[in-house]
């Protein structure tokens, strides 16, 4: 795509990166077909293809508007687009770009930014997050039926391995996952312990950053990556292995460190080792799969899973078909389900910003996962978990927690 950029971008870093992406863009137009927000509203302007335009339109010089605004902001940064252009366009890179500037150029309401800015400080803060949800948990049983579909019951985690194995990797907590899913991490743990790999959490680790980032809140996503390189560094200097995530948003984020901090002097190279040691679980222990074997449940379970593979997983770390592998070996008969490679609508703070959108594709989804009669559905990041959690009638788990039952039955 033949693009001129505008003097306040031209021979800039961001504009550098702009440019060279839009240049990779042939407007072929591969991306609609893929793409979740024109499934649904069925306008250009809401697909990569026409977001793209947009930006190209604000780097060489058109002023944003509010409407310029709403059309990014319906993107659900799913990278779904990424895995099916034939031209490697790097959209998600484009799209962080495209909003920083526009958000500098139009701003938002007093309610908006208020919205936005709770989201980032309660979401973001553990013990803001648990508070609240403890709170909510109490009156659960009082609330009308939308309301409670919207708060899940208490759970509680299963023991996690005091670490005893020469080999040790760490792990992300995470912000919302410990308190809505504290049995997640746990269960991660003991199936680790069980092939001879200790997983520890570093305290000062936090929030990945990637609301704050999805927010556009450059400079707080650019502080907790820092806070974390800073925790982890130390661990991985005395022996870990690797950073373990079980949360793939989480995942997405911290591999792209690197990126994220390659203008900073002093956390450049630490944020490259960091993104280098990120692992997803479903990485670990699919190069574990011999030793998962040993532990392998006879007879098989056969309890038939539905599996939703995330977005970030799927588009954003480029890593599929290990779970669903993984699940077969550990004896789940696993349904086959439409639609796979699409968003199922929660993408961090979406389904709360851009709700009927958000609803709109988790109906979809859920249809699909329900298609062949499964006994749950199975995922990897929290953020699906609770969104289709929400609607499904049929119970929502994190895959590692499944294997981590077929193991103990083993």
């Amino acid at each position: 795509m033949q693009t001129t950029l505008a003097e306040p971008y031209r021979n800039t870093p961001e504009g550098d990166v702009a440019e060279r992406i839009l240049r990779n863009c042939v407007h072929c137009g591969f991306c609609l077909a893929t793409c979740p927000t024109y499934q649904i509203l069925g306008n250009e302007l809401d697909s990569p293809r026409g977001r793209i335009y947009l930006m190209k339109q604000v780097l060489e010089g058109a002023s944003p508007t509010a409407k310029t605004q709403l059309h990014l902001d319906r993107c659900l940064t799913c990278r779904n687009c990424e895995t099916t252009c034939p031209s490697g366009v790097e959209y998600g890179k484009l799209l962080d770009i495209g909003r920083h500037i526009v958000e500098d150029k139009v701003g938002r309401g007093i309610a908006e930014s208020a919205t936005r800015a709770a989201l980032k400080t309660g979401l973001g803060s553990p013990m803001l997050f648990n508070s609240a949800l403890k709170l909510g948990q109490g009156v659960r049983g009082l609330m009308p039926r939308f309301l409670k579909s919207r708060i899940p019951p208490t759970e509680t985690a299963g023991a996690w391995p005091a670490p005893r194995h020469p080999r040790r990797m760490l792990v992300l907590q995470g912000c919302v996952q410990p308190g809505l899913k504290p049995n997640i991490n746990a269960a991660a743990a003991r199936v680790l312990d069980r092939i001879g790999i200790s997983l520890v959490a570093a305290d000062e680790a936090g929030c990945c950053g990637a609301l704050a980032h999805h927010l556009n809140d450059t400079e707080a996503s650019l502080a907790a990556a820092r806070r974390n390189i800073d925790a982890w560094l130390p661990h991985l200097e005395a022996g870990a292995e690797a950073v373990v995530m079980t949360a793939s948003g989480c995942g997405v984020m911290v591999k792209d460190y690197g990126w994220l901090l390659r203008h900073d002097p002093a956390y450049a190279d630490k944020a490259v080792r960091i993104s280098a040691a990120t692992r997803d679980i479903s990485e670990i222990l699919a190069a574990e799969r011999d030793a998962l074997a040993t532990h392998r449940r006879s007879p098989p379970t056969q309890k038939r899973i539905a599996y939703h593979p995330p977005c970030t997983l799927q588009h954003g770390q480029k890593l599929g078909g290990d779970v669903e592998a993984l699940l077969a070996q550990a004896g789940f008969a696993l349904t086959p389900v439409a639609e796979k490679h699409l968003c199922c609508g929660s993408a961090g703070t979406y389904s709360i910003l851009q709700p009927e959108i958000a609803g709109a594709l988790k109906t979809r989804k859920l249809g699909h996962l329900q298609a062949g009669a499964p006994e749950m559905i199975a995922t990897a990041n929290i953020g699906c978990l609770t969104h289709l959690q929400s609607a499904s009638p049929i119970p929502v788990r994190h895959w590692v927690e499944l294997l981590d039952e077929a193991m103990a039955a083993s």
